[in-house]
Formats: C-alpha cells, sequence, structure tokens
C-alpha cells in the first residue's frame, strides 16, 4: 500500500470561493476555510484558528462555486499536498488540499439552511432548494409533483420498522409497577 496524506477539514470559509480556469480549459475553484483548536496559554484554554487551502477542480468546482460563501459551514475530505518555493533567499512551504468532497453543512453563521453535498461524480447530489434549475441530473417528473422517496443513506437499505398497529402476541399485562 501507498503512502497516505488525507485530510477532512469541518469549518468556516473565510473568503468567498473564486473560480479560475487552467490554460487546458480545467476548472478550479479555490477557497479556505478556518478552524479552531484549544490550546492552553498561561491558566487559560483559548481559541487559536488555523487556515486551510482547499482547491477542488472539474466540474465539481463549477458546480459548488456559487454556493461556496464567506461564513458558511463545509465539511471538506481530501488529499493534502506540500507546495515548497524560495522567496527573498528563505525556503517556504504550504500545505493545500486537493479536495474529493466538499459537503455545506449549513449557511452562514446563524442561518438555518440544510445540508447539501457534491459528492458523487458529476455532482449527482443536489443543493437544497435547487430542483429544477438544471442541477445534476436531469429530472424528468412533472412540475409540482413530489420527488421521489429516497433512503436516508443511498446504497443502503433502510432498516424495517416494526409493525406497531397491533400488540404483540407475547404481551403480558404483567408488569410489576
Amino acid at each position: 500500500m501507498g503512502d497516505l496524506a488525507v485530510a477532512t477539514v469541518v469549518g468556516r470559509l473565510t473568503r468567498d470561493a473564486e473560480l479560475k480556469y487552467t490554460n487546458s480549459g480545467q476548472a478550479i475553484c479555490s477557497f479556505s476555510v478556518a478552524t479552531n483548536s484549544r490550546v492552553k496559554k498561561g491558566d487559560q484554554w483559548v481559541d487559536e484558528p488555523n487556515y486551510w487551502d482547499i482547491d477542488l477542480w472539474g466540474k465539481k468546482a463549477e458546480s459548488v462555486n456559487q454556493y461556496l460563501t464567506k461564513g458558511k459551514l463545509v465539511a471538506v475530505n481530501g488529499d493534502m499536498r506540500q507546495d515548497k518555493w524560495e522567496k527573498d533567499g528563505q525556503q517556504r512551504m504550504k500545505v493545500r488540499i486537493n479536495a474529493n468532497d466538499v459537503q455545506l453543512i449549513g449557511g452562514g453563521q446563524g442561518s438555518g439552511e440544510g445540508r447539501s453535498s457534491w459528492n458523487g461524480p458529476g455532482g449527482e447530489s443536489r443543493p437544497a432548494g435547487t430542483e429544477g434549475r438544471g442541477f445534476g441530473r436531469a429530472d424528468s417528473r412533472a412540475e409540482g409533483s413530489p420527488p421521489p422517496a429516497r433512503p436516508a443513506f443511498p446504497g443502503r437499505e433502510q432498516p424495517r420498522q416494526p409493525d406497531r398497529s397491533a400488540p404483540p402476541d407475547d404481551f403480558t399485562d404483567d408488569i410489576p409497577f
């Protein structure tokens, strides 16, 4: 097995995402996420911020860019890499994350937005409230009809619920309390 450098970051965006294109036409969405670490300074515990630079590539980058705005809470899974360069005779280094999965956990601070994700090839998952807007897979159902039922965990069957319409056969009323 090869070496791994994998990261999962859950935090708030420090700025709006930027969408750019490489010379070959590949989309890249760049953004930064802040997380806090608790550290002890003297006799007190304080929050110390950490900042993570993240790149999301391809169609996912184009799809999610408009939703990644400053203050939004996101979860990012991806591969870490080190960028190294020299500036003014000093060696510099920065850790970047190439995102494989980006999930919007909520809206800006205090917002009650739901959870959305872009984690399938081609971005099959849709952000909340974007049905019928050409996002992800084409939707062939009639306008105004309810969306088809989906399991809570895609790819997994829902657990069977017991039939609660009739009491169980082995029910006894000899409860000691």
